[in-house]
């Protein structure tokens, strides 16, 4: 009777408006629905980002091209690495956290429903605030990576960076509460006998994820809180003349900045951990090891940020310190390569679209090695200092080298 009053005419369910359920959605604290609203914002803030890579592609594409001037193409180099990075895989990755965590683990919902909402809320107001900069004229355009002092009110007078700066304090707010809120969701709300070691792989690079959300994003924060001073207040924290050092915000950048690269990465290592074996028809290899990897890459994810400032001239001391750690840790991303191809080994395997996917997966990651070993032992050769950590100004494009050249491709 219950189930046919449900249907009948002028019922709730069949007169729902429009504003009702739009209402709905705006107020739900359901881990489903927040998961598809970070989904949805993720897809669209792609497409932005891709907007905005097309045209300095086109900017680019024959010598002496005039579609956009250089400080507009400085402001589209910063805002497309923002972009990428905090709006569109960030919160792809949180978009497969809310959805697939509490189903995974036999959990009713996260462990705080409603800090998940305020979580998203959050993270839509950061990125609604950095590119209404757009709007009033002011986008950033000191580089993604924000180099002091291209940053400071000398070489940046106008509002451009506050908006970047207060757009990644929020966004970095949002991270951290998402990432306690997964933490004690994993820990405390697992179905019963489903012991840490029996969690799907997914679960545990989640798991991994949000401890590197929660100590790496506090570096990033007293860094941007120090440019903030430097900027509102009058401080000196990163000016060379007052006897500070610029490269203090770098190793804050860097340090936050490589476990991101593992924050972004391992949700998907996770997937492809749970694809081949569906696809294979056959467990994954060495699931026991495949985890410990993930962890150790976590662990080791904290040692090699400095990879990012070879041409700084930290000494040959800490250069090779940096460089050998840098090649550590492509042992345990070799280590999943070759469960994974172990996975696949002997399987009855069924070519699907997850399946292709998972297979150009790995093989990217099989292809960086070669210049991952190269740029890694780059110290031996570099010792000169970038240009914006003298106070010179040049194009924050110009200087992605030094910021994320051969560390990048060497994580």
């Amino acid at each position: 009777m219950a189930t046919q009053a449900a249907f009948m005419h002028g019922s709730k369910v069949e007169t729902e408006t429009f504003w009702g359920i739009v209402w709905s959605w705006l107020t739900t604290v359901d881990h489903k629905r927040i998961g598809i609203l970070y989904g949805t914002s993720a897809f669209i803030f792609f497409l932005i980002g891709g907007i905005e890579a097309l045209i300095m592609r086109l900017q680019l594409a024959r010598p002496d091209n005039t579609l956009v001037g250089p400080e507009r193409f400085n402001e589209l180099f910063t805002m497309h690495g923002t972009t990428m990075i905090f709006l569109a895989v960030m919160p792809l990755s949180s978009a497969f956290f809310n959805y697939m965590i509490p189903l995974m683990i036999g959990a009713r919902d996260v462990a705080f429903p409603r800090l998940n909402a305020l979580s998203y809320w959050i993270f839509l107001s950061g990125a609604l605030l950095l590119n209404s900069s757009w709007l009033f004229g002011l986008a950033p355009d000191g580089g993604w990576f924000g180099y002091a002092n291209l940053t400071s009110i000398q070489f940046s007078p106008k509002h451009t960076i506050d908006f970047w700066m207060l757009g990644l304090q929020i966004l970095g707010l949002s991270s951290m509460l998402a990432g306690f809120n997964f933490l004690v969701t994993i820990i405390n709300m697992r179905a019963p006998g489903m012991t840490l070691m029996r969690m799907p792989v997914f679960i545990w690079m989640s798991f991994v994820t949000q401890f590197l959300l929660v100590l790496a994003f506090p570096a990033i924060t007293v860094a941007l809180i120090l440019l903030m001073f430097d900027r509102f207040f009058g401080t000196l924290f990163y000016a060379p003349a007052a006897g500070a050092d610029p490269l203090l915000w770098q190793h804050l950048f860097w340090i936050f900045g490589h476990p991101e690269v593992y924050i972004l990465i391992l949700p998907a290592m996770g997937i492809v951990s749970e694809v081949l074996p569906t696809f294979s028809r056959k467990p994954l290899f060495g699931a026991p090891v495949v985890i410990y990897s993930g962890i150790m890459i976590g662990f080791f994810g904290f040692g090699v940020w400095s990879h990012h400032m070879f041409s700084v001239g930290m000494g040959p001391v800490a250069d090779a310190a940096f460089s050998i750690s840098t090649m550590l840790i492509a042992v345990p991303t070799g280590v999943k390569i070759l469960n994974w191809i172990g996975t696949l080994w002997g399987g009855s395997i069924r070519f699907r679209t997850p399946l292709y996917f998972s297979l150009g997966f790995i093989a990217t990651p099989t292809s960086w090695w070669p210049t991952s070993t190269t740029c890694s032992s780059a110290a031996r050769s570099s010792g000169s200092s970038p240009a914006s950590t003298t106070g010179g100004r040049r194009s924050p494009a110009s200087s992605s080298t030094s910021a994320s050249g051969c560390g990048t491709s060497g994580s």
